[in-house]
């Protein structure tokens, strides 16, 4: 079966471990998800199953948008519930002040990722040494704010919403917050509301052709050389510029690789989608 739909992924499930339920639901083996999300957030999260799961990295998934709650006077290493090891209290902010703090992170915004992520250090996962209690030594990476807006404010609770670009830490998005206000702070929730046109909507099967960030191209040769996986020339195509893109057959689509007038697949005969 060949499906990509959208989850509601529930609070203290890691993505990878729910897909346990998403297999035993569709009764599939093979199950992918793209973009995890922390075992205490829940939301969007973006399921294929057989050999769509070949498409996450051509998929459009961005912006991204998110709920969060930030709690003052709390501190985790981790930025999240999940290892608070103190709390404090601290006095209260006026409306005004918090609105120009998250206001002030529109943009483009240079960080370092929490040390609890799953980004890689020399082959290991940052939250498995972080686990171990070594040093983690992480790169900055710069994202994109698009718009963050105060959703309510009730000591010591900050609810606010943010649009990013795709890799965007929330947690350290709430760090930052806690730093520019001068408190400890810890993110007590999170939900992403979507990611680029993916929202949850009862787990109905979409259209992953319809939500592809490749163009197409057209191929005017013999559609039997896509068919069996034939050596292609640039001639046959209609757009011959440099870059990938999807072709489509009668019967299937092919994602197909352009470079200095040389054609390589990277991906063929992907089934079309059917609505179920």
């Amino acid at each position: 079966m060949n499906r990509l739909f959208v989850v509601n992924k529930p609070i203290f499930r890691t993505s990878n471990g729910y897909m346990g339920y998403v297999k035993r639901k569709y009764n599939t083996k093979k199950v992918g998800f793209s973009g995890t999300l922390d075992p205490f957030a829940t939301g969007c999260l973006i399921v294929a199953t057989g050999q769509y799961t070949k498409l996450f990295q051509y998929l459009n998934k961005t912006p991204k948008s998110y709920k969060a709650t930030l709690w003052l006077g709390a501190n985790s290493p981790s930025l999240d519930i999940e290892k608070v090891d103190s709390i404090q209290e601290v006095p209260p902010f006026s409306q005004t002040e918090l609105e120009e703090t998250l206001h002030s992170l529109k943009g483009e915004l240079t960080y370092y990722p929490p040390k609890f992520s799953a980004k890689k250090v020399n082959g290991k996962r940052a939250y498995e040494l972080a686990r171990e209690g070594k040093e983690i030594n992480l790169k900055q990476i710069t994202s994109t704010i698009y718009e963050i807006k105060l959703l309510n404010y009730n000591h010591p609770f900050v609810h606010f919403e943010a649009t990013v670009s795709e890799g965007t830490y929330i947690r350290s998005l709430g760090a930052i917050i806690a730093d520019k206000l001068g408190v400890d702070a810890t993110l007590s929730s999170l939900h992403r509301i979507h990611e680029g046109e993916f929202y949850y909507d009862n787990e109905k099967a979409l259209d992953p052709f319809s939500r592809l960030k490749i163009p197409k191209n057209i191929y005017t040769g013999d559609e039997n050389y896509l068919e069996l996986g034939k050596k292609l020339s640039v001639e046959y195509f209609e757009n011959r510029e440099d870059g990938v893109y999807l072709i489509e057959t009668a019967n299937f689509f092919s994602i197909v690789e352009i470079s200095d007038r040389q054609v390589t697949y990277r991906f063929n005969r992907i089934p079309k989608f059917e609505e179920v």
